[in-house]
């Protein structure tokens, strides 16, 4: 798999041009599948999950124009028969991954199986996480985003990727996502971590990170 991982959605050209780079070609030739679960641990969360499909959200991800577009809902697999949707997911060109509460979203991924599926898929298979969607792939997301009242009690992720995130550096409307609270939190993280705003991304292929840019970001090692 590939990953972009991203704190807003495709927020500007070079994330956008990041993605097509990664898909291998234009997103109107591109088959996506949008994963809203993350939003139902939140306030208001049906309305957010609704606006992400409808591509009306603020973080741009199913509104691009994509060839075709359906709905993975996480919650729902544990009790449907996998031929109805883990061949759907081996087939589609980009998982988009909406944002919410991180720890939720890496509880179903767990339990619909999907976690378990992501490291068989197509080399060419590209990931698009949004906030808490990107936060899910990392090995902790830290004990500030530890919201959700979670069976496990800690803050482990998936850690399909070798670093941490936090995202929406320095939002307007977000004052507890300052930088210096991003350094605070990395203190406590074991591994580096990326503090990144909403004109930031982390696109990984092959093992090799790069950080693609028009707005500000930081690494930390811990």
């Amino acid at each position: 798999m590939k990953f972009l991982l991203t704190s807003a959605g495709i927020s500007n050209t070079s994330i956008h041009d990041a993605l097509v780079d990664l898909l291998g070609k234009p997103i109107a030739e591109s088959s996506a599948l949008c994963i809203p679960t993350a939003s139902y641990a939140m306030p208001g969360g049906a309305g957010m999950a609704w606006r992400l499909i409808c591509g009306s959200a603020s973080t741009p991800l199913c509104e691009l124009g994509w060839k075709s577009l359906g709905v993975l809902e996480l919650t729902a697999l544990p009790s449907i028969k996998e031929e109805h949707w883990v061949p759907m997911v081996q087939e589609t060109d980009a998982l988009l991954v909406g944002g919410g509460d991180p720890l939720y979203l890496c509880y179903w991924m767990r339990q619909s199986g999907l976690a378990d599926l992501l490291p068989s898929l197509r080399r060419e298979t590209v990931y698009v996480g949004v906030s808490a969607g990107s936060m899910v792939l990392t090995p902790n997301v830290g004990e500030d985003f530890i919201r959700w009242n979670l069976p496990t009690g800690d803050d482990k992720a998936l850690g399909v990727v070798d670093f941490s995130l936090f995202p929406h550096v320095d939002h307007e409307k977000m004052p507890d996502n300052s930088m210096a609270n991003a350094e605070r939190w990395a203190a406590g993280i074991p591994v580096p971590a990326y503090a990144i705003d909403d004109q930031t991304a982390i696109k990984v292929t092959d093992g090799t990170v790069e950080v693609v840019s028009e707005g500000h970001w930081q690494l930390f090692t811990p």
